[in-house]
C-alpha cells in the first residue's frame, strides 16, 4: 500500500477526470438534423394550438405546412438522391404519405407523421455524435508526452507518438504511463481501473507489464516499449468500439430492406391503381386520381410505425421515470430479447471500493493480539494513507468505534506498504504474496507487523452494491444460461463477489478486447448478449454486445455514450423490471402489427374491389392508428413497470 500521492500533473489525471464531451444539449444545438426536427416540432404544436383555439384555417394550415418543409425536406432531398442510386427511401415514402395526407385535407395528420420521423432521425443523429465524440476523448487516457532515457542517462521529452519499441521511458510518481511495456527498473503500484478494471492499484516491480492510460503510484519506474502508440491497449479499445459500433449498424440493414420493398411496393402500387383504370377500364382522371390517393392513404405505414412506437415510447418513458434512460425503441425492443446476461465486476457489481471482511490474528509466533487490536494498530499507521486499501482498514476501525492512536514517522514503501511508529512501536502494513497462504479468505490480504513480528492478516474485498444479488437471481430465472461475470480481476478478487452474488460463471483476467471476444463468440454462437460495465475497459463489449447497459452515476463518458441503456441510479434491480417491461411491450407490438395489418388488408381490399369512401377511408386508417396508439399507452402504468 502507498502513502500520500505525489500530485498529479495535467496529463496524468485519471479517465474519470478528463475532459467529458459536450452535453446532449450541446451536442444537439451543433446538428441540423436536431435542429429542423426541433423546429417542425414547434411549429406542429403553434399549429395544434391555433387549430384547438378556434384561429382561422389559413393560420393553422400555414404552421402546419412550414412543419412540412422544416422536418421534410431534408428527407426529401435524400431520398431523391437515393433514387439516383435506384434505393427507394422509406424516408421518401413518408413524406409523399405526408403530401397524400394535405392534397385531401388532412394535413394534421401528414405534419405529426413528418414530426415523427424527423424527430427520430434527430435522436439517431445525436446518438452518434456522442460516441463519435467520446471515442475521440478516450484518446486523453494516454499522456501526449514521454520522458525518453537513452544508453547515456540523458532524458528526452517528446510526444508519445514518436516513442519505438525497445525505447527506454521514465514514469515519475502520480504520472500517466505513455506506452505498453514492461519495468525494467524501479518498485510501485499501478492504477489500472481505467483501462482493465481492476479495483486496486497493483504492484509493479521488473518484469511486471504496464499499460498505457494507466496511472503511476508512488514509486518512479522504467519501462521498456513493447507496443507502438497505434497497437496500444487504448488505441485498440478505440478500433475495437469503433468497429463494433459499425457491425451493429449493419444489423438494421436487412430492417432497411424490407422497409424500402414496402415503400417501393406502394408507390408502384398507387401507379397502378391511378393508370390501370385511366388506361383500361376508362375512368375518369378525377375519379382515377381520388382512389390512388385513398389507396397510399390506407395503405401508408402510419399504423404500423405507430403500431410499434408508442408501446416502445411509453416504456422507454416508464423506464425513464424509475432512473433508467433507453436510447432509442430498437433498443427497448431487444432488450427483452436478450438470452444471455453477463456483468463487470468493479463498478458495476461491486462499487469499486474495498471493504475489510476478516481480520485474523496470527497464531502461535504472534504477540496474542485480538482481531480488534490488529485493526486498530493497521488503521493507525495507515490514517495517512490515500490508498484504497489504507482508507477501507481506517474506515473498519471507525465502525467498530476503535480510538485510533497519532502515527509518527509515516512513510510509504512503493509497491509493498506503509510503515511508521504507533505508540513507540514500528508498525507495517504490507500485501502479502499472492498465494502464500492457501487457506487464506479468498480477496486481498495484508499483513501487519509489529516491531518486526506478524500479528495477524486483514482481507478485503470489493464491497458488494446492495441488491446485487436480487438482481442476478431475477436475470438467472430469465434466461436459460448462467448469468456471467467479466472481469479484469483475477480469481481471488472476483471469486467472492461471483458468490455473494449467485454468478453462475466467472472468466477473469480479461483486457478490454478479451471481454468484447467472449461477447462476440457467445452472439457467434446465436445468443443474445446483455452486458453491465461502467469503464472504459468495457466499451468495446459494451458495443459488441446486442445489449449494452451502462451504470450512469459514475460511470465513463465512454461506457455512457457507447451504451444503450443507462441505469442512472445505479440501482441493480432495476435491470430484470427493464427486460420484463421490454417482453410486455414486444406482446403489445405484435398485437398491434396484427390489428395494424388487419385495417390495412380490409381497407385496400375495400377500395381495390369496391368503392371506398374517402371519408370512410381516412375515418379506418385513423381509427387503427387510434386502436394501437392507446393500446401501446398502457405500458405507461406504474403498474407495467412493477408488475
Amino acid at each position: 500500500m502507498s502513502g500520500t500521492l505525489t500530485p498529479v500533473a495535467p496529463a496524468a489525471r485519471t479517465g474519470r477526470d478528463l475532459p467529458r464531451p459536450p452535453s446532449v444539449l450541446r451536442t444537439g444545438a451543433r446538428l441540423p438534423e436536431v435542429r429542423w426536427a426541433g423546429l417542425a416540432l414547434a411549429l406542429f404544436l403553434l399549429g395544434g394550438a391555433l387549430q384547438l383555439g378556434g384561429a382561422p384555417t389559413w393560420a393553422s394550415w400555414g404552421c402546419y405546412l412550414a412543419c412540412y418543409l422544416a422536418g421534410g425536406w431534408e428527407p426529401a432531398w435524400s431520398g431523391l438522391q437515393a433514387l439516383r442510386e435506384r434505393v427507394f427511401d422509406v424516408d421518401l415514402l413518408m413524406v409523399l404519405a405526408a403530401v397524400a395526407a394535405a392534397a385531401i385535407g388532412q394535413v394534421l395528420d401528414g405534419a405529426l407523421l413528418v414530426v415523427i420521423f424527423a424527430t427520430s432521425g434527430a435522436i439517431e443523429a445525436v446518438i452518434t455524435q456522442r460516441t463519435a465524440d467520446s471515442v475521440t476523448s478516450l484518446l486523453g487516457l494516454a499522456p501526449e508526452r514521454a520522458t525518453r532515457v537513452d544508453a547515456s542517462g540523458a532524458e528526452t521529452e517528446l510526444d508519445v507518438a514518436d516513442l519505438a519499441v525497445g525505447d527506454l521511458v521514465l514514469v515519475r510518481p502520480g504520472e500517466r504511463i505513455g506506452a505498453d511495456g514492461t519495468v525494467v527498473e524501479g518498485v510501485s503500484e499501478v492504477d489500472q481501473q481505467a483501462v482493465t478494471g481492476e479495483s486496486v492499484p497493483v504492484p509493479r516491480a521488473p518484469g511486471d507489464e504496464v499499460l498505457s492510460g494507466t496511472v503511476n503510484g508512488t514509486g518512479s519506474l522504467r519501462v521498456r516499449v513493447g507496443r507502438a502508440a497505434g497497437d496500444s491497449v487504448i488505441a485498440r479499445v478505440v478500433a475495437l468500439v469503433e468497429q463494433a459500433s459499425a457491425t451493429k449498424a449493419r444489423t438494421q440493414v436487412f430492417v432497411e430492406r424490407i422497409e424500402q420493398r414496402y415503400s417501393l411496393g406502394v408507390v408502384v402500387a398507387t401507379l397502378l391503381v391511378l393508370l390501370v383504370p385511366l388506361t383500361l377500364l376508362g375512368a375518369t382522371f378525377d375519379a382515377a386520381l381520388l382512389r390512388a390517393i385513398t389507396f397510399m392513404i390506407v395503405a401508408s405505414p402510419c399504423a404500423v410505425v405507430l403500431a410499434t412506437m408508442p408501446p416502445l415510447l411509453s416504456a422507454m418513458a416508464n423506464a425513464g421515470r424509475h432512473g433508467v434512460l433507453v436510447k432509442s425503441a430498437t433498443v427497448m425492443e431487444a432488450v427483452g430479447r436478450s438470452t444471455v446476461f453477463a456483468f463487470d465486476k468493479t463498478g458495476t457489481l461491486t462499487e469499486g471500493a474495498p471493504e475489510v471482511t476478516a481480520v485474523v490474528p496470527t497464531v502461535g509466533g504472534g504477540r496474542g493480539l485480538t482481531p480488534e487490536q490488529v485493526l486498530r494498530a493497521a488503521a493507525a499507521v495507515e490514517q495517512d494513507s490515500e490508498h484504497p486499501l489504507g482508507r477501507a482498514v481506517v474506515a473498519a476501525a471507525r465502525e467498530r468505534g476503535l480510538p485510533l492512536a497519532v502515527v509518527e514517522q509515516f512513510r510509504a514503501v512503493p509497491g509493498i506498504g506503509v510503515a511508521g511508529r504507533v505508540g513507540g512501536h514500528e508498525v507495517r502494513v504490507e500485501r502479502a504474496p499472492v498465494g502464500v497462504d492457501p487457506d487464506a479468505p479468498a480477496g486481498t490480504t495484508v499483513v501487519v507487523r509489529l516491531d518486526g513480528v506478524d500479528v495477524g492478516t486483514i482481507t478485503l474485498v470489493d464491497r458488494v452494491r446492495p441488491g446485487a444479488a436480487g438482481a442476478v437471481g431475477e436475470l438467472a430465472r430469465l434466461s436459460e444460461h448462467p448469468v456471467l461475470l467479466l472481469t479484469g480481476d483475477g480469481e481471488t478478487a472476483a471469486g467472492p463477489v461471483a458468490a455473494r452474488t449467485g454468478i453462475g460463471e466467472v472468466r477473469t483476467r480479461l483486457l478490454p478486447e478479451d471481454k468484447a471476444a467472449v461477447v462476440a463468440a457467445r452472439q457467434e454462437q446465436g445468443e443474445r448478449v446483455l452486458l453491465v460495465g461502467d469503464g472504459v475497459n468495457d466499451a468495446p463489449a459494451l458495443a459488441t454486445a446486442a445489449v449494452g447497459v451502462a451504470m450512469g452515476r459514475h460511470g465513463s463518458d465512454l461506457a455512457l455514450d457507447t451504451a444503450d441503456v443507462v441505469v442512472v441510479r445505479d440501482e441493480l434491480e432495476a435491470i430484470p423490471r427493464l427486460v420484463l417491461l421490454s417482453r410486455r411491450a414486444r406482446r403489445i407490438v405484435v398485437a398491434n402489427l396484427a390489428t395494424a395489418a388487419t385495417f390495412i388488408v380490409t381497407l385496400v381490399a375495400w377500395d381495390l374491389l369496391g368503392h371506398l369512401p374517402l371519408p370512410l377511408a381516412v375515418a379506418g386508417h385513423e381509427g387503427s392508428t387510434v386502436v394501437v396508439a392507446l393500446n401501446g399507452l398502457r405500458l405507461l402504468r406504474a403498474r407495467a413497470w412493477t408488475g
